[in-house]
């Protein structure tokens, strides 16, 4: 019984991971690339600089913090939403959202509806930092 209980604390504290923080560690990083609007909607600032599908990554992570801050009751956007906030044609948007699907960057919540794990914030916005260096 003592190895069970011993085994259950070391899976506690070694292996178990808190998300509930991801989005105010990396507070400061996010508001370089992206605004929310009082709509809900996502601003990406440095869309110009970026190509189609990182794009679509900072404004679901976007999704995310318009959420938290409950200026939206969703936390994910639906194809047209990603098309005309980005500012890209729909023949671009969803062979990109097709490819960060296959690479499991983003998930689909339903048919036309995408979002991106709360786990997966901090390298998106660590990839998109060290591309724009």
């Amino acid at each position: 019984m003592n190895d069970e209980n011993g085994l259950k604390e070391k899976i506690r504290n070694e292996m178990t991971v808190d998300y509930s923080n991801v989005l105010e560690k990396n507070f400061e990083l996010a508001k370089r690339f992206i605004r929310i609007t009082q709509s809900g909607t996502v601003d990406v600032l440095v869309k110009d600089k970026l190509p189609g599908k990182e794009k679509i990554l900072l404004y679901l992570v976007g999704k995310l913090y318009a959420k938290e801050a409950g200026m939206t009751n969703v936390e994910y956007a639906t194809n047209k939403e990603l098309s005309n906030e980005l500012g890209i044609g729909m023949g671009s948007v969803l062979p990109w959202l097709k490819v960060l699907r296959d690479a499991h960057k983003i998930k689909a919540v339903k048919n036309g509806v995408h979002a991106v794990s709360i786990s997966a914030v901090e390298g998106i916005l660590e990839s998109i930092e060290k591309r724009l260096k």
